[in-house]
């Protein structure tokens, strides 16, 4: 569990938000807290300077302008440091009868608080979702975007008022990183003393939609050679459907992590656009937190933050954990693989490759609950006849 974490302060009623949290993991874990301010004297000097053409002209004289610059600079760099204390002062009051360091850093905020985290090493990072200059249209602050997709730590984005939700929502999409939220999740959920609901979100119509709009321009030639009745077929009878039980799946593995870690969770499988519907749910449920990995299932290599978990950010009114932890269950075979006859190989080749992992894993799942050691291709052909009844 969490203990190193880096809390970003600002004095807004989100940043006060974050303290809170975090003092009490802190204080249910004996973790270290930092709390960092970052103010930006070099830029309001700048600043002044770009603006002294439009000073009256007795007040450009060179050395008037000098002593000015020298004013300006001191009040304005013994100002904010000044500030910054004040904020670390009433953080340290809130902390009081923790270990608290402060930390004050002078440049662009975000830049710096980048910095903090990758000299440091801090296991989280919680800040407000908004700062001070939110605006009555702001989703998501700039400082907190661009940090979240920067540092590869875990991060808890902290919204006002969150704290009147109920339970902590994990959102499953059988990828590593959103099982690593949800051992997150578990040890949040002692801290708080919560339930968990895990939720995983599947489209059942999108490869339907896709194959209408490729009928409406594919000749009668084309269609021929790509096959089209053929993968229609396949994706109503195996993918689509298929789809439910890979994504039930997800949540009764899900299951049996918790269960393994002595915690009970709520499961809910959801139908539609994955984060459409993790959004509605989180609406209508209203939970203290919603937990989820950093990238999901189809993430590719340099990603730095998954489309799914940027909406959430954007659109859910609670607390929201962006986890880097990943995490591979190993729940029924202990290497976590079947072995395939050369048979089923073949068949399992003449799927189209974006659509062969879904089947595969279709498979293997019911492989497994059979107790299974190999997949055949008699396995293969009552998987699809049960698909299809």
């Amino acid at each position: 569990m969490y203990k190193n974490i880096l809390v970003c302060l600002d004095n807004s009623n989100h940043s006060n938000a974050a303290s809170a949290l975090a003092i009490e993991i802190a204080r249910a874990r004996g973790a270290l807290l930092t709390g960092c301010h970052v103010y930006a004297a070099k830029l309001h000097n700048t600043r002044f300077i770009e603006m002294e053409d439009g000073l009256p002209q007795e007040y450009r004289q060179e050395e008037i302008l000098r002593n000015t610059r020298e004013v300006h600079d001191t009040l304005i760099t013994k100002g904010l440091k000044i500030i910054s204390d004040s904020y670390m002062s009433v953080f340290q009051a809130m902390a009081a009868g923790l270990e608290v360091k402060g930390v004050d850093r002078e440049g662009k905020n975000f830049e710096e608080i980048v910095k903090e985290v990758s000299e440091c090493p801090y296991d989280l990072v919680a800040m407000g979702l908004l700062g001070l200059g939110r605006t009555g249209t702001s989703s998501i602050g700039s400082v907190a975007e661009r940090v979240v997709r920067r540092v590869r730590t875990d991060v808890l984005l902290t919204q006002e008022g969150a704290d009147t939700g109920k339970g902590i929502m994990v959102a499953i999409d059988g990828s590593p990183a959103s099982f690593g939220a949800l051992l997150r999740a578990i040890e949040l959920s002692g801290i708080f003393d919560c339930d968990i609901e895990a939720v995983s979100a599947f489209d059942p119509v999108f490869h339907q939609s896709a194959f209408r709009s490729i009928a409406g321009v594919l000749t009668e030639e084309a269609g021929k050679l790509f096959r089209f009745k053929e993968q229609e077929k396949l994706h109503d009878e195996i993918i689509d459907k298929g789809l439910a039980k890979l994504y039930m799946g997800h949540l009764e593995t899900a299951e049996k992590v918790a269960a393994s870690r002595g915690k009970r969770i709520k499961t809910t499988l959801l139908a539609g656009k994955a984060s459409e519907e993790v959004i509605r749910h989180a609406r209508k449920t209203a939970p203290f937190m919603l937990a989820a990995g950093r990238t999901g299932a189809h993430a590719v290599a340099g990603l730095d933050i998954g489309s799914n978990i940027e909406n959430c950010l954007r659109n859910v009114r609670c607390h929201v954990l962006v986890s880097s932890t990943e995490f591979t269950p190993e729940i029924g075979h202990k290497d976590g693989s079947l072995a395939w006859t050369e048979e089923a190989k073949a068949l399992l080749s003449r799927i189209p490759k974006f659509a062969r992992g879904v089947v595969k894993r279709v498979i293997e799942d019911t492989a497994k609950k059979e107790g299974l050691l190999e997949v055949t291709p008699d396995l293969m052909r009552r998987v699809r006849k049960k698909l299809e009844g």
